[in-house]
């Protein structure tokens, strides 16, 4: 009896072909790492022929409308260092102003308006009463962006 060992795609296979990053979010803050998540961005948007969106989020205090001018804010700054840097490598990105309440659900809300496939902030490391604390935008992030 003679066996073929000639493997024929599956479902799983074409799926894992596909698992590349398409779109990107990219959320900068205006941070020194900004610069480090915009190149990530864009080297993953490249590769799975996707494309990097850029976001600023600002949170609007309760008090305010949610589209109440911010004075002060430094968005503009924040969006244009991301523009340059995906400009030098030479990638198309998309860069937008997001005012919300909270940081967390705004940059879920835009991935999934914008179907992207991934992700990328960037994380301080600070402790709070002597434990290492995430914050609460990167635990958010992570318990309600889809996987």
């Amino acid at each position: 009896m003679v066996t073929s060992w000639l493997r024929r795609e599956s479902r799983d296979d074409k799926a894992i072909k596909h698992t590349e990053p398409r779109n990107v979010l990219v959320a900068v803050a205006g941070n020194e790492m900004d610069e480090d998540l915009v190149r990530m961005a864009c080297t993953m948007a490249k590769n799975g022929k996707g494309h990097v969106i850029a976001i600023n989020v600002v949170e609007v205090p309760r008090r305010l409308p949610l589209d109440a001018v911010m004075e002060g804010n430094q968005s503009d700054q924040v969006l244009d260092k991301a523009i340059a840097v995906a400009q030098d490598l030479n990638i198309e990105i998309e860069a937008e102003v997001v005012q919300a309440r909270e940081a967390g659900p705004a940059i879920v809300d835009e991935a999934n308006d914008r179907r992207c496939q991934l992700i990328l902030l960037g994380l301080d490391p600070r402790t709070r009463f002597g434990q290492f604390d995430l914050g609460k935008t990167v635990p958010y992030v992570l318990e309600h962006a889809k996987g």
